[in-house]
């Protein structure tokens, strides 16, 4: 199974303000403190220059993301095509609940959207997002690409299986049985849909993305 990304949480409003590494870290900050701001970034230098600045460049209806790229990278990697549907998954705990869902990548409506599941991890939920998105694509044929941030999700998907380490249990019996529906949908069906990797350094989260952060 992959690490899970390493993420660094910025509390600006709560009981203790600061750069903290690690959700519970920060969810004891923010626990029963009213009007607590806090946001979660890639990297400890993202988090420590956003403690700087004004919340309200990162938060809300008015925040913009900031990349760290070069013009010229950014320029290499160019925009998201938004002919395109970007599917995300959130567990809590892993293995934990766990839900995926895909929306429309420009204006982030949400057009599918599966769980919670009582146990299962973040990995098979992003490999079952893409599935779904594959199946739901090919009936409207739709020439849309999909975008996901899992890398791991995407080798499952080319190798069409779940590879995934987590045992079967009666906890999970259902979610195991959308996974063997997705990994039979794989193996008797043939699509064109291209399946991209969000380059969320450039982007920002990708559009799917629950934000529990």
């Amino acid at each position: 199974m992959s690490k899970k990304k390493k993420k660094y949480y910025t509390v600006w409003k709560g009981h203790k303000t600061g750069v903290f590494e690690t959700w519970d870290d920060c969810k004891a900050q923010i626990k029963d403190y009213q009007g607590a701001v806090y946001k979660s970034f890639e990297s400890f230098d993202m988090a420590k220059r956003a403690l700087k600045g004004d919340f309200k460049d990162y938060v809300g209806k008015k925040a913009a993301f900031k990349s760290d790229l070069s013009e010229t990278e950014l320029k290499k990697i160019g925009q998201p095509n938004y002919n395109s549907i970007a599917v995300d998954a959130a567990s809590s705990g892993n293995p934990g609940k766990m839900e995926y869902r895909g929306v429309d990548t420009k204006t982030k409506k949400q057009i599918f959207h599966q769980g919670p599941f009582e146990e299962g991890t973040n990995n098979i939920g992003e490999f079952l997002a893409i599935v779904h998105g594959l199946a739901l694509l090919k009936k409207n044929n739709s020439e849309r690409i999909i975008y996901t941030d899992s890398k791991t999700a995407i080798s499952w998907v080319k190798k069409k299986n779940c590879n995934t380490k987590l045992e079967r249990t009666y906890k999970n019996k259902s979610l195991f049985e959308l996974v063997d529906r997705a990994v039979d949908w794989l193996k008797n069906n043939t699509y064109t849909t291209v399946i991209v990797k969000w380059e969320t350094k450039a982007w920002g989260e990708i559009p799917a993305d629950f934000d529990r952060k």
